[in-house]
């Protein structure tokens, strides 16, 4: 199957796993689960290791600062994870974010309009063991993971919810996953209010993800001549790491720089 990414031209879907040369040029914009570790029968069940610490560190070290992580997680759960390291972040697909300076929009709260959702989605998996409700606050995500069999349940139920909501939300499908998130805020948003900012504005922006929450990105970087890299096989981009273990050797290659 062909597909088109920007200024590569046509790549195959199945091209060969392999990456850009590392550069200091680059401004890096990282998913995180299903990315830079792998994905876990439950998002609480990811553990970020000290060596990725250290490596995430180096690498942002050789870019002058210019990391992102952009994930569905919130920002909270990323500094959690990362911590005590804290790195410009956007959470909940580009609903909030946080530049390099520290300056933050968005903050994580419980939004009272998702209140009706967040009992119905809860009541769904009470009622159907392996389900996981993910409550974010300005978001809600049902997981299927353990149970794919109730799928098509977890469809009806997410897609009534949405409907009994007021507008402004929309469900983002990811893998094994269906989210209920505001309208108006995508990864791809969060990456161009980066770009406007130091110390991103000016570099070769790089987006790697794994998912199609990253598509966006994926297709805002390539028009802007930079560089997007799949994770897998879900998604399409101009280069293809297999998994986060092929990632992290790759961002070891931009730590080696001298």
């Amino acid at each position: 199957m062909m597909a088109r990414s920007g200024r590569m031209g046509y790549v195959d879907r199945r091209m060969p796993s392999r990456a850009p040369a590392a550069s200091r040029d680059f401004g890096l914009f990282l998913d995180v689960d299903g990315t830079l570790v792998e994905l876990q029968e439950t998002p609480a069940a990811v553990v970020v290791g000290e060596a990725l610490k250290t490596l995430l560190v180096e690498v942002s070290q050789r870019l002058q600062g210019a990391l992102a992580l952009v994930s569905g997680r919130s920002i909270e759960t990323l500094d959690a994870l990362f911590a005590p390291l804290v790195f410009p972040a956007a959470g909940l697909h580009g609903v909030e974010r946080r530049g390099a300076s520290g300056a933050r929009r968005g903050a994580n709260c419980c939004v009272p309009a998702l209140a009706g959702a967040r009992l119905a989605l809860s009541a769904f998996v009470e009622s159907h063991p392996g389900t996981l409700l993910e409550d974010k606050g300005r978001a809600l995500a049902l997981h299927f993971r353990l149970a794919p069999e109730f799928e098509t349940g977890a469809r009806h139920a997410v897609f009534a919810a949405l409907r009994a909501l007021a507008a402004g939300y929309h469900v983002q499908e990811g893998k094994m996953v269906l989210e209920i998130k505001p309208d108006g805020f995508t990864k791809a948003t969060a990456i161009e209010e980066f770009l406007l900012e130091q110390p991103f504005a000016g570099r070769t922006p790089v987006v790697v993800g794994d998912d199609l929450t990253d598509q966006g990105g994926f297709r805002l970087v390539e028009a802007l001549g930079g560089i997007s890299i799949a994770v897998g096989h879900r998604v399409q981009g101009q280069w293809r790491l297999d998994n986060p273990a092929a990632v992290r050797r790759w961002l070891g290659s931009i730590a080696a720089l001298p």
